[in-house]
């Protein structure tokens, strides 16, 4: 019985690829009829044994499965086997004439395909444990794969409007993954709407990070974790707790999809319909810009981004985006935290209330890092704010009304914590506007968020050492809490990497693009290894080896400098000895 459930598994799962794979040709490339005949057979019969194999897993699992998803799955099966028995024309029902896209006449079955497709991988991703590589290399490795797969979808010739080199479509692929922004090509009129969707699922992937995303799918689907999965994915969510792991992983998605959905409405709501050709586009807009800032990607579907005409003076749309970059950014373990305090509290106190119990206190329930993300992005959100009001009140916010300096403004603070929009002409910046951008990008998003950039909590404890022994201090103390000196050395460790490759990268493409202007330069690749996506317009002007630079910029400050110097060096055993101290001369 075990080995008849292994082999329908695998039919339903390389079945689902063969259908995944088919379907993207047609979308991808032009077919001619005969190619469509044997592909169509293919497809319809793929379908037929994804449906029969759902059914019969029904039928041989055991009862503890959930009964939604047996319903889920029954109703599923049903459909993919009915469909397929009507376009083999079982029942008599004729056929449109003439050879149609898969995705413009079986739309639904399209969406359910993609699914699959996504459900199956992400089965797969649970036995990466098999491999026994180190959680640190198999997250580089999924994102990687992940560019070179978007790179592939973004190669199609049905992708763009009039064709792409492979190094821009890789380079459009990277920034996406890595939740970027930057762009050698436009996004609005080189992409067709296929390419734009591909886009904006390889941000969506990015931002959460492909293992969050597998395993969350992988977990529902497959019905239960292994203490080998629970271990090997605890590192990615940050959760300590091994038992909590898919209570973590509900919790980030869910809180994702619904802020995502919610600034989604809020930006149909806060646009002008008369912008769009239709309510479809209007939407698609709302959606791939909601997903764009809650990931801080930073893509818009705009050519000059929201400083488009007619976009600029959005500003209710403006405050949506930055809220939706602010809740990105501040971190998944912010959110969690926080979730579970706001939690015990109404619980706590409805029970209190109706007498069923009296209330429990809790005197801990945010930890040192949640507090310092959270007060260190309050006071660089206040610094920025007041910044661009000071140095812009000239330049970019002359002439706006009261009311758009200030939401133009609070734009201008939270656009380079690693989001990337722009509402001002970025050419018009003043010179301490870029320096004050600088900062603020190197320093970037909160940790275990969709966000890049040195992270929050690195700057504060690198601030608090500083000043813990300026003041003779040997402890750095902070929230009646001593931060370990391992925390301590990894964020030293951080802030000499990131400038050793943001200094080796501004060399680089100076060296390969020296017609550029130094500060041009500088900025772009502060932008690239924070992820931010904001340029002052050179993108685009860069050469063949200067794009891989950025590149790379781009990966190494997505997946972190100091994961992947840990993922390459080899580790160093159990150290018996110590040698003497002494102390190096320092000032």
């Amino acid at each position: 019985m075990r080995k008849l459930k292994a082999i329908i598994e695998k039919v339903v799962q390389f079945s689902s690829f063969i259908t995944f794979g088919i379907l993207l040709y047609g979308i991808g490339y032009d077919i001619n009829p005969v190619s469509y005949s044997i592909l169509s057979f293919l497809f319809t019969l793929c379908l037929i044994l994804i449906g029969l194999g759902y059914i019969l897993k029904i039928l041989l699992y055991e009862p503890k499965i959930l009964v939604g998803r047996i319903i889920l799955e029954f109703v599923l099966s049903l459909f993919l086997i009915g469909f397929s028995l009507l376009r083999w024309n079982v029942f008599g029902m004729e056929f449109s004439e003439g050879i149609m896209s898969f995705s413009r006449q079986f739309f639904l079955v399209n969406v359910l395909v993609v699914i699959l497709f996504v459900i199956e991988a992400s089965k797969l991703s649970l036995t990466i444990n098999k491999l026994k590589a180190s959680p640190t290399l198999v997250f580089i490795l999924s994102f990687f794969l992940l560019i070179l797969v978007g790179a592939g979808l973004l190669s199609l010739p049905h992708a763009t409007t009039q064709g792409i080199s492979f190094i821009d479509a890789l380079f459009t692929a990277t920034s996406a993954v890595c939740v970027t922004g930057l762009i050698v090509v436009d996004t609005a009129q080189d992409f067709t709407f296929f390419g734009q969707v591909t886009i904006m699922l390889l941000f969506q992937i990015g931002g959460l990070g492909m293992m969050t995303f597998t395993s969350f799918f992988g977990f529902f689907f497959k019905g239960s974790f292994s203490l080998e999965n629970q271990l090997f994915i605890r590192d990615y969510i940050n959760e300590n707790n091994v038992s909590e792991v898919y209570s973590t992983l509900l919790k980030i998605v869910f809180f994702t999809i619904l802020t995502e959905a919610i600034a989604a409405l809020l930006i149909y709501h806060f646009t002008d319909s008369s912008m769009f050709a239709s309510r479809g586009d209007h939407l698609f807009f709302a959606a791939f810009h909601a997903i764009s800032a809650f990931c801080n990607a930073g893509f818009s579907t705009l050519s000059n981004g929201l400083y488009e005409s007619g976009f600029r003076e959005a500003y209710h749309m403006h405050l949506v985006l930055a809220g939706a970059i602010v809740l990105g950014g501040i971190g998944f373990p912010v959110v969690i935290n926080y979730y579970s305090y706001l939690k015990h509290v109404l619980v706590g106190g409805t029970k209190k209330l109706l007498g069923i119990d009296t209330y429990k206190h809790v005197p801990r329930v945010t930890n040192i890092s949640t507090r310092l993300s959270l007060y260190t992005t309050g006071i660089l959100l206040v610094v920025g704010i007041v910044s661009y009001a000071v140095f812009e009140r000239n330049g970019t916010l002359d002439g706006l009304s009261t009311y758009g300096k200030f939401v133009t403004s609070i734009f201008g603070a939270v656009t380079p914590r690693t989001a990337g929009f722009n509402t001002v002409d970025m050419g018009a910046l003043t010179v301490p506007t870029i320096l004050i951008y600088l900062i603020l990008m190197w320093i970037g998003a909160s940790p275990g968020s969709t966000g890049g950039g040195l992270k929050t909590s690195t700057f504060a404890v690198a601030i608090l050492n500083t000043f813990s022994i300026a003041s003779g201090k040997k402890r750095v103390e902070i929230f009646f809490r001593q931060i370990s000196q391992e925390t301590i050395r990894k964020a030293f460790a951080v802030i000499s990497l990131s400038f050793l490759v943001i200094g080796g990268g501004i060399f680089a493409v100076m060296l390969f693009n020296p017609e550029l202007h130094l500060i041009d330069v500088t900025f772009e690749i502060f932008s690239a290894f924070s992820t931010v996506g904001l340029s002052l317009g050179i993108t685009s002007q860069l050469s063949t080896m200067s794009k891989i630079v950025v590149m790379l910029c781009m990966f190494m400050g997505r997946v972190g400098t100091l994961t992947l110097l840990i993922a390459l060096v080899r580790k160093a055993g159990e150290q018996r000895y110590k040698f003497p101290e002494e102390n190096v001369f320092i000032t």
